[in-house]
């Protein structure tokens, strides 16, 4: 049984769609390999910004408790 013969959403040239393909569905392998080597940078944080951004996280949290559970009386 042929592989199915798809369209690439980026360069318009056909491919065909192997099971194990890595990307998207919609890209050929060549335009998917693009994506897949850019290299990810993560930034570091320091305590200080670990600490506001877990208080900035617990208030957004109780907030949202507070509107999705409050009892309008």
């Amino acid at each position: 049984m042929p592989f199915p013969i798809k369209v690439c959403a980026i360069c318009s040239e056909e491919f065909e769609l192997k099971p194990d393909k890595p990307g998207f569905a919609n890209r050929c392998p060549e335009c998917s390999a693009e994506e897949t080597t850019d290299p990810v940078t993560k930034q570091r944080m320091d305590a200080d910004e670990r600490k506001n951004q877990t208080e900035a996280n617990a208030a957004r949290r109780q907030a949202m408790r507070e509107l999705l559970y409050r009892k309008d009386i």
